[in-house]
């Protein structure tokens, strides 16, 4: 979601909001990283940021919506969910 902020930014106010908005996902990828698998936690993080880029294109961009295209980001989802669900998060047993 953050490349469309990039690609779309125009002043700095957007420049500095799409900056901010790289860092806390960043840093929410490096706390993940500290309880999960980094494959887990990167799993998650371009998942949700895959989903996220297409609904913003759909809702803001005049992408033409597909039942195709969401029942995949849905398959995606729930197999982000899925890979979660069976990672046993570090410093349990």
């Amino acid at each position: 979601m953050w490349v469309i902020g990039l690609k779309h930014a125009d002043t700095l106010i957007e420049w500095l909001m799409t900056v901010i908005a790289i860092f806390i996902s960043f840093y929410l990828l490096i706390m993940a990283g500290e309880k999960l698998p980094v494959g887990t936690s990167y799993a998650v993080f371009v998942g949700l940021g895959t989903a996220g880029t297409v609904a913003s294109d759909i809702l803001f961009f005049d992408e033409p919506f597909s039942f195709v295209k969401v029942g995949f980001i849905v398959l995606l989802l729930f197999g982000v969910v899925g890979l979660k669900l069976v990672t046993i998060e570090r410093g349990e047993t």
